[in-house]
Order: C-alpha cells, then sequence, then structure tokens
C-alpha cells in the first residue's frame, strides 16, 4: 500500500489505461497545456502527446459529441468536463445520444466513453456551480453512474469505468482532490455495482457516497462515543445501485440513515427509501431516516452553506431518533 492524493489516483488509472489500450485518449477544457484545471492530468501531455490528450474549446455539447462518434467508431474516450455545472451544456449528447445508442442502433454501436469531472459543492462558488448531479443522471437508463470517496476506489473504479462497454458517468467531488490515501500497490480493479461497507456497526445503518462519507465516519465517532455502533455503507456506484448490501445491512441493525448531498425530492435517498420499505419492511424497528441537501439554489455565504448540506449534527440527529422512536 502507498499513500496518494485523489487526483494522483485519478490521473494513475487513466495513466494505465492508455499504456494497456491505444484507443484510450483524453479530452476536455485545459486537460493538455494546463495539466488540467485540478491537475488531475498533470504529465499526461509529456507522456502521450497531443494526439491522446486533447485540449478543447469551452464547448462541452460540442466536444461531448464529438467524442460520442470517436466511442462509435471502436475508440474509449475519457471526457474530463471541468465541473459538471458545466456539462448541462453537454447533457443532449450524453442523455440523448450516448446513452440511447446501442438500443437505437439494433446493438451495432456501443458507447464505451467515460465522462468525468468536478461534482457538488466546492466552497464559495454559489447556486450555478454547486450542485450534485448523481440522481439527475442516475435517473437515465443506459447510463452507469459512479461517485467514489477515496483514492483507492477513485483509481480502481475509473479503471473499471474506462473498460466498460457502456457510457459512463464518473462524479468527482471538487474538495476531494487534494485528500490522501492509500491504495494498493500494482494492477486492481475495482468492480463497477458494489457497494463498500466502510465500517462495522450493529445499530444502525448509515448509507451514503461521495465526500458525504467523510461526514458520515464523523458522525459515527460521535455516536460511538454514546454507545452506538453505526454501520456505514459507501454505494461507490449509483447506478446501479448494490441494493443487496444495504438490505443485508439493516437485517442485521433495523434501522436506516440515508445521506446524501443532493436536494431531497427524486433523490438517491428516496430511492432507497422505497427499496427498503418494499423489501426490508419486516426487518425495521424504525422509518428509514434521510439527510440531504436543503431544498434551495445553493447560497454564496459560507454560514448558510454549513446549513444546507448534510452536517455531524443532523446526521447524529437523524440516528437518534431511529434509535429513540416511539
Amino acid at each position: 500500500m502507498r499513500e496518494v492524493q485523489f487526483r494522483e489516483a485519478l490521473n494513475e488509472a487513466m495513466s494505465e489505461e492508455m499504456r494497456r489500450d491505444r484507443d484510450v485518449f483524453l479530452l476536455g477544457e485545459e486537460v493538455a497545456e494546463y495539466n488540467g484545471a485540478y491537475k488531475v492530468s498533470q504529465g499526461m501531455l509529456d507522456e502521450f502527446g497531443a494526439d491522446r490528450v486533447i485540449d478543447t474549446p469551452i464547448a462541452e455539447l460540442g466536444f461531448a459529441g464529438i467524442a460520442v462518434g470517436a466511442s462509435m467508431n471502436g475508440l474509449r474516450p475519457i471526457v474530463e468536463f471541468m465541473t459538471w455545472n458545466f456539462a448541462i451544456l453537454a447533457a443532449d449528447q450524453i442523455i440523448n445520444s450516448a446513452a440511447k445508442m446501442l438500443q437505437m442502433s439494433g446493438g451495432q454501436y456501443g458507447c464505451p466513453i467515460v465522462f468525468r469531472g468536478g461534482n457538488g459543492q466546492a466552497g464559495q462558488l454559489a447556486a450555478t456551480h454547486s450542485q450534485s448531479f448523481e440522481a439527475f443522471y442516475a435517473h437515465v437508463p443506459g447510463l452507469k453512474v459512479i461517485t467514489p470517496s477515496n483514492p483507492a476506489d477513485a483509481k480502481g473504479l475509473l479503471k473499471s469505468a474506462i473498460r466498460d462497454n457502456d457510457p459512463v458517468v464518473f462524479l468527482e467531488s471538487e474538495k476531494m482532490y487534494g485528500d490522501k490515501g492509500m491504495i494498493p500497490e500494482g494492477e486492481y480493479l475495482t468492480p463497477i455495482g458494489k457497494a463498500d461497507i466502510k465500517r462495522k456497526g450493529s445499530d444502525v445503518t448509515i448509507v451514503s457516497f461521495g465526500k458525504i462519507i467523510k461526514v458520515a465516519y464523523e458522525a459515527a465517532d460521535v455516536l460511538a462515543k454514546e454507545g452506538i455502533e453505526c454501520e456505514i455503507i459507501d454505494l461507490r456506484t449509483i447506478r446501479p445501485i448494490d441494493y443487496d448490501t444495504v438490505i443485508e445491512s439493516i437485517k442485521k441493525t433495523n434501522r436506516c440513515v440515508v445521506v446524501e448531498e443532493s436536494w431531497p425530492l427524486a433523490s438517491i435517498s428516496s430511492e432507497l427509501a422505497y427499496w427498503i420499505q418494499r423489501y426490508a419492511f419486516d426487518f425495521m424497528d424504525a422509518p428509514v431516516y434521510r439527510v440531504t441537501q436543503s431544498d434551495t439554489p445553493f447560497a454564496f455565504a459560507k454560514p448558510l452553506i454549513e446549513e444546507a448540506l448534510p452536517n455531524v449534527k443532523r446526521i447524529v440527529d437523524a440516528v437518534k431518533a431511529s434509535m429513540y422512536v416511539a
């Protein structure tokens, strides 16, 4: 094992896959000469050249379309969006072209393509630069949606995504690029569609993903001091969701709190709440509790940001409510 930053893990994943397969290439805003807006592609232009690490204009719809066409012709593009907020402009290519191409071509053309970049809140960037899009893209059949919470999963899942024959939406947190963590030495892949139990516990199951996993850890530490042991499940993949791991945990703990960065309506937590009541109702000793972002456009002021996002207190309160429900 060795310690790397989140951005370095992503860099290693792309570089290893580009060395392994000459059909893999990277394109996006500032990925080449500038080494990426968040320095994720540091050094890749020097190694692979301008034919495989390609700077694009600020035209998300255009270069996403180029990537879709390339993937239909046998290449494996990695598209970097500087932020998923900008990728709204490319939604037509992601949703109407990449996601539907296999079905609409009668199986003649697939789209082995990875769309990746920064997602969610990243400081005082205001409402149009702070949105979490996992539920937005998970709603679309034909796409796979991944959101890792640590460097080891980031590398293993990105390598799996690049090798996958379906279009993959890969959501990274802008606030995690500098985070450090241990990753295995050598070649490894992390399976798409398999959740990970990050912390064992017997009293309440906390389900989350992405950077909010760190907040769930902090809340679990607080609760442990009061004798409440939480099991933390990191979904890692949002589509497909590993419902089985969640249900098996609830059969043990009999309680569940789902925590996510996105808004509450039509969310991942509401989807999970349905599945839990449908397939684990007889094991539940309390309702499913949800902790989400406030149902409002994101603020610029720091105190309002802290109030809007899931935090330790809100998670602790939700867990206690599930423990002491009448």
